[in-house]
């Protein structure tokens, strides 16, 4: 008879009791006694991990010099207490005087180490780490490790920021919240410039990069910028500003958040950063649609850091590139290095000295294309130093050939932003992504070095013509044609240098601001070259436009100013004179005080009257 039970299968609740209590004592069911010991002897073995963990975490906290954890106790008061001059002057000379003590070439202790030293506090070990990360990229090497949880860190902050149930209690430094978004803003285009290359990565990264596709990505960073910039109301409170409303009516218009300054800040500082993201996807209209609100002159919020009035004038240059408005892109990098020549030794000690050098180095290069590109008056200094730096490249540019166009090459991309592809590899897609490295596509730079080229070819093409045109305020289309030995003769000749000369007029027509006013967009249709011309027939018509430096102003103001100070010290009495004066004056003071009468003493009234009887 065949067994009942063979093809017998237990009901789930019965399979779930037996696998929730395990069966001890064999045959004999539930030892109570034994799992008992079993669940204390796992709670003495959790204890006993617990300790030795807590043992090796106060091991490595001792090895923390004193100076650092002394350091950390006091930020962290300093910040719960929003003492804004201490925090300013802990993050600006404090941490920076420690890392060179302690870590040039290391990491700052982790976070979950110093939390025993500042009680555990959630808001300041995310503000710690954004500090430890910032090192990391800026001293080490990151790895994928570091890369993600920067993200997470920082996307955690701004939750922090954005998600509470009101204005969170915080007060930062400006310098603090701009260096904060700037790194953002840097720590994705470094992890952007990481991922666009699936070459020598390891298994384990490819893994990775393929489940977080997330990371870093375009979205995310732009998703951040313009959540707080909308949470700020920034760009309606510039724009009550410009209209000349009370500070209640823009307090009214910035609402609970915006009338915080922290938010307020970051919100200014994310149009900044806004800036820069889109120059860097190759979007340039839409980067200086951001900046509409923002002023950008001497008196601007901006200029208060150094290292943000460099990076928004340099961006806002590059987009005026891209747009082919070259006097604008000049007026822009020269105002800001004209501002950082005279400021330059007020920040030779500042720890962001060597980016800001450096930003600027990259300005002069773009310069010397610009005025290649649009000769034009400019000011005398900054061109001098235009000259030191690069004096050969800019005659050979001048020159023009085959070798100018390399030093164009060159220059572009030694100063240009590093632009980025918003499209990553495949990770996902293994298959996929064998294809993309097998055939991968131009690169980001190439592409805006292609597009940049083109636009050198278009007018480096006609030049000859336009040496040519200098000599002249008029000549004939083939008396032209035979200077230029074109291929072509005849009337062939002529229709040729009248097609080269409509090529000139239209490479040399751009947009440009004529008044500070309006947005960075607006601009009248203006000549980029020194010289224009018409053509009549087969009569080619040239006038200069170039507007020669006029010098009697400066002269007639300063001759005036001299006549004044003359004047003053001509109506002044001399010095001899003067101390002989004082000196009489001393004389006469002291015989009045010779011949003044000594008041009387008190004297009982009796006996005044009898003194004077």
């Amino acid at each position: 008879m065949a067994d009942p039970t063979a093809f017998y299968e237990p009901e789930e609740d019965e399979l779930l009791s037996s696998l929730a209590v395990p069966q001890y004592g064999g045959e004999g069911g539930y030892d109570e006694e034994s799992y008992h010991r079993i669940q204390e002897l796992e709670q003495n073995a959790y204890a006993q991990q617990l300790a030795a963990a807590e043992q090796e975490q106060a091991q490595a906290l001792e090895q923390v010099p004193e100076d650092v954890k002394r350091f950390l106790v006091l930020f962290h008061q300093a910040i719960l207490e929003n003492d804004l001059p201490a925090i300013t002057n802990m993050y600006e000379s404090g941490w920076n005087k420690l890392t060179q003590a302690h870590y040039q070439q290391a990491e700052w202790p982790e976070a979950e180490l110093i939390a025993p030293l500042v009680q555990n506090d959630q808001v300041f070990l995310t503000l710690y780490r954004e500090l430890y990360f910032r090192h990391v990229y800026a001293r080490l090497q990151p790895t994928i490790d570091d890369r993600f949880q920067s993200y997470e860190n920082i996307c955690e902050l701004f939750n922090y920021l954005l998600n509470s149930d009101g204005p969170v209690p915080l007060d930062l430094p400006i310098q603090w919240l701009w260096d904060m978004l700037d790194e953002f803003v840097y720590q994705f285009q470094s992890f952007a410039q990481w991922r666009a290359n699936p070459k020598n990565k390891s298994e384990d990264e490819l893994d990775m990069l393929a489940e977080a596709s997330q990371i870093w990505s375009c979205y995310s960073v732009l998703n951040v910028l313009y959540s707080l910039v909308q949470k700020s109301q920034i760009n309606e409170q510039l724009r009550a500003e410009k209209e000349g409303k009370s500070a209640e009516e823009v307090a009214d218009i910035a609402g609970q958040y915006g009338s915080k300054p922290l938010y307020r800040n970051l919100g200014y500082f994310s149009l900044i950063c806004l800036l820069r993201v889109h120059v860097l996807l190759g979007d340039p209209t839409l980067a200086l649609q951001t900046m509409e609100n923002v002023e950008l002159g001497g008196g601007a919020f901006l200029t208060r850091i150094t290292a943000c009035h460099v990076t928004t004038y340099y961006h806002v240059g590059c987009a005026y590139m891209a747009l082919g408005r070259w006097p604008d892109a000049i007026k822009t990098f020269v105002s800001v290095l004209i501002f950082f020549l005279r400021m330059k030794q007020y920040h030779t000690r500042s720890y962001q000295y060597g980016s800001i050098s450096k930003q600027s180095e990259r300005m002069y290069a773009l310069l010397a294309i610009c005025t290649t590109l649009s000769p034009g008056p400019s000011d005398d200094s900054i061109m001098t130093i235009v000259k030191e730096h690069y004096g050969d490249q800019l005659t050979t540019l001048q020159r023009g050939g085959d070798e100018a166009l390399e030093v164009f090459k060159e220059l572009f991309l030694q100063a240009c932003p590093k632009y980025l592809s918003v499209n990553p590899p495949p990770y996902e897609d293994t298959e996929a992504l064998q294809t993309w490295m097998s055939n991968p596509p131009p690169d980001a730079v190439q592409r805006h070095l292609e597009l940049f080229l083109s636009d050198v070819l278009a007018i480096r093409g006609v030049s000859n013509v336009r040496n040519l045109l200098k000599l002249y305020t008029s000549i004939d289309a083939a008396k032209l044609a035979a200077f230029l030995d074109t291929s072509a003769s005849g009337a062939d000749a002529e229709e040729d240098v009248l097609q080269q000369l409509m090529v000139l007029k239209a490479a040399s027509r751009t947009y440009g601001k004529s008044q500070n006013d309006g947005s960075l967009l607006d601009g009248d249709r203006i000549v980029t070259n020194n010289l224009d011309f018409r053509i009549d027939g087969a009569m080619v018509h040239v006038e200069e436009t170039t507007s020669h430096r006029r010098y009697a102003g400066f002269f007639i103001r300063n001759a005036e100013h001299a006549q004044r100070v003359f004047n003053t010290i001509h109506s002044s009495p001399l010095p001899s004179q003067r101390r002989q004066g004082a000196a009489a004056d001393k004389e006469g003071k002291q015989d009045e005080k010779k011949t003044e009468r000594k008041p009387q003493a008190w004297a009982p009234k009796s006996r005044q009257v009898r003194v004077a009887a």
